[in-house]
């Protein structure tokens, strides 16, 4: 009775591999319509199947002209950078930057800040993010930045509040700027006593002045630090 058992059960495996290797072979040689180009005749069978996902549907290139074309003509984009250019026209009022000097912008997002300078006449912006954002905006770690020291006549740190490392974050900047220049940073809106928290983290620069300021329709708090000591 074993043996029978034994027979039946092995015809039935038998017939299930046998079923199943025909399943696979009929799906490997029937061709999907959504899957091959239908103008060929006679499409070869390793062509048959796509090889990835991104095979499944056709995507078209948008160029990245045509990409920045349609994200600055948006409305967030606009408002945005109007607050970086008011911020840039109060700073220059002051005579902390000129159409001449070598600014650096760190974590300048997706490029607004840049705009506003160039959009005031400042011909040499140098914009940094973990992201590029080309051509504004290139990619750069914000807490080991790849620029000489004192190179730069305004070094302004946008997000510094959101920095893994804030005291690195800061002497990047400084670091980077000239004896005589200007760091500005911006943090989330605070007081006195939080601006006198950040003040301690630049050792060498003395503290300007701050000023409470609307930034990307976040209210925020603007620092400025002039450079003594570069070494």
């Amino acid at each position: 009775m074993e043996k029978h058992v034994e027979k039946f059960l092995k015809k039935i495996s038998f017939a299930s591999i046998t079923i199943a290797t025909l399943t696979l072979l009929l799906l490997y040689l029937q061709t999907p319509d959504t899957c091959f180009d239908p103008s060929d005749p006679d499409p070869k069978p390793h062509t048959r199947f796509p090889k990835s996902t991104c095979d499944f549907t056709h995507r078209s290139y948008t160029s990245i002209d045509k990409r920045n074309r349609r994200l600055w003509s948006t409305k967030a984009w606009t408002t945005t950078l109007s607050s970086y250019s008011s911020l840039f026209k109060t700073l220059q009022a002051r005579n902390y930057f000129s159409n001449h000097s070598r600014v650096l912008i760190v974590s300048a997002g997706p490029g607004q800040p840049v705009q506003a300078l160039t959009g005031l006449g400042v011909e040499d912006v140098t914009a940094v993010e973990l992201v590029d954002s080309p051509p504004l905006v290139s990619r750069a770690d914000p807490h080991n930045l790849p620029f000489f020291d004192g190179i730069f006549d305004l070094g302004f740190g946008v997000y510094l509040d959101r920095a893994l490392f804030p005291g690195r974050y800061v002497a990047q900047i400084e670091r980077t700027v000239r004896i005589g220049g200007i760091c500005v940073v911006a943090v989330e809106e605070c007081g006195s006593d939080e601006v006198d928290e950040i003040v301690k983290l630049f050792k060498k620069s003395r503290f300007v002045d701050s000023k409470n300021v609307i930034l990307a329709g976040e209210r925020r708090t603007r620092i400025v630090m002039i450079v003594e000591n570069n070494s």
